[in-house]
């Protein structure tokens, strides 16, 4: 059914609704960086202390992206059936119970226990990750890889001063009788719980609810039931060429950046570097994860998602070279390659979640990205676990020319891909 054009008025306080949802991800994306960034940077070292073994130091950020995956499940149906508000702060306030349990652990030292608190931990990336598409819902089309990729962007803010908190998080751990490496996330108890209160006060409307009033009253969709299981999002995903490009770009460039990311402080620190220079590179990391997600977004809506995609594979391919390449501790090339490998991530994300969302009709895209979050989580948490055991037997150079073949693939499955246009279909 064709509706007739909004009126003016109607136009300008729709883009105004937009504006403060915007306002209001990017807040709580600043917020949740922090609080997932900050446990990162000591996730391997705390998993090896713990445990007594290198060769666990990467099951503490495995179990984290598998959390995020499982957390994405109840996720998306509650987000389906109640909205983005709701769905967030449920992962947001799991992880902040994680981090209480990974500052327990720490004390106790308890593998068992930070393993089940980094399932809950992952909570913060499944809301971060969830943001982006809470962007997308009131977003015009020739917009949506824009606005995005600018709360994507957000989660510079925090994720880059996360890592930067480890060197000062030393003094406060032992001010709280508290071992050296929980003191970070004793900073991300604080900003999680912050977030928390971002989303259940500004995020007003709620992005998905004030998505389907709309199509609702516009004539489009009346009646229409919004899906939140991932298992029918899986079907229909599988039944569409872009969106099945999205999903695996999302999926592979997220499988390189986390199993590289994860091992790079062990890589670092077998080399005798100090606690604030790891949590530096981290940083540096972190900044080409985010930092130019709008310009990838810009690029999504000019150049189209596929472009996107293959140029992330690129860059993360050079990343990974350039990992394979660097000693032993600290060095330029590892500094430049981890820059890189979240730069690659970032197109990849930017591009992977823009395709997915074009391709997948408007009631089924809380499932379909839900199942998208659920397979990344999968495909990181497997590369993470494989990781460990790479390093552990081989070394951080055997694990980075590993990671070089997926990233490749992503560049072989847009090439076999056929993308009709650029831009989604336009909306009255």
């Amino acid at each position: 059914m064709t509706s007739e054009p909004l009126p003016s008025t109607m136009l300008a306080e729709r883009a105004a609704t937009q504006r403060h949802v915007v306002r209001s991800l990017v807040a709580s994306q600043m917020l949740g960086g922090v609080g997932l960034s900050a446990g990162v940077a000591v996730g391997a070292l705390l998993a090896e202390e713990v445990s007594g073994s290198a060769k666990y130091a990467g099951l503490g950020g495995t179990f984290q992206v598998l959390g995020a995956a499982l957390i994405a499940i109840p996720m998306a149906r509650l987000m389906a059936a109640r909205g983005r508000r709701p769905g967030l702060a449920l992962g947001y306030g799991l992880a902040a119970v994680g981090a209480v349990g990974l500052i327990t652990a720490g004390v106790i030292r308890s593998f068992p226990l930070l393993l089940v608190s980094s399932l809950l931990f992952g909570g913060a990336t499944a809301s971060n990750s969830q943001s982006r598409y809470a962007a997308a819902d009131l977003a015009l089309p020739d917009r949506r890889a824009r606005d995005l990729s600018i709360v994507v962007w957000a989660t510079t803010v925090g994720s880059v001063l996360g890592p930067n908190l480890v060197g000062p998080s030393a003094p406060v751990a032992e001010a709280l009788g508290l071992p050296r490496l929980v003191g970070p996330f004793a900073f991300s108890l604080v900003g999680l719980v912050l977030a928390v209160g971002v989303i259940l006060l500004r995020l007003r409307p709620d992005p998905l609810v004030e998505a389907r009033r709309r199509r609702i009253a516009d004539g489009d969709g009346d009646g229409e039931h919004t899906h939140g299981s991932v298992v029918r999002g899986l079907r229909v995903v599988a039944a569409r060429p872009v969106a099945r490009l999205g999903l695996g770009t999302l999926a592979l460039g997220h499988a390189v950046m986390v199993s590289v990311m994860v091992m790079t402080p062990l890589h670092m620190a077998h080399g005798r570097a100090d606690l604030t220079v790891i949590g530096f590179v981290i940083s540096i990391h972190v900044l080409g994860m985010f930092a130019f997600s709008p310009l990838t977004g810009m690029a999504v809506d000019r150049f189209g998602g596929r472009a996107v995609a293959i140029a992330g594979s690129a860059i993360l391919s050079t990343a990974t070279l350039l990992a394979a390449a660097s000693p032993t501790g600290e060095s330029w090339t590892l500094v430049v390659g981890l820059f890189l490998l979240g730069l690659g991530w970032s197109c990849t994300l930017v591009s992977g979640s823009t395709l997915l969302t074009n391709g997948v009709p408007a009631a089924e895209r809380p499932g379909a990205q839900g199942a998208a979050d659920v397979l990344m989580g999968l495909a990181a948490g497997g590369g993470g676990a494989i990781a460990g055991v790479i390093v552990d037997r081989a070394s951080f150079h055997a694990l980075a020319l590993t990671s070089l073949g997926f990233a490749v693939a992503i560049a072989v499955l847009a090439l076999t891909t056929r993308v009709v246009g650029r831009r989604p279909a336009p909306v009255a």
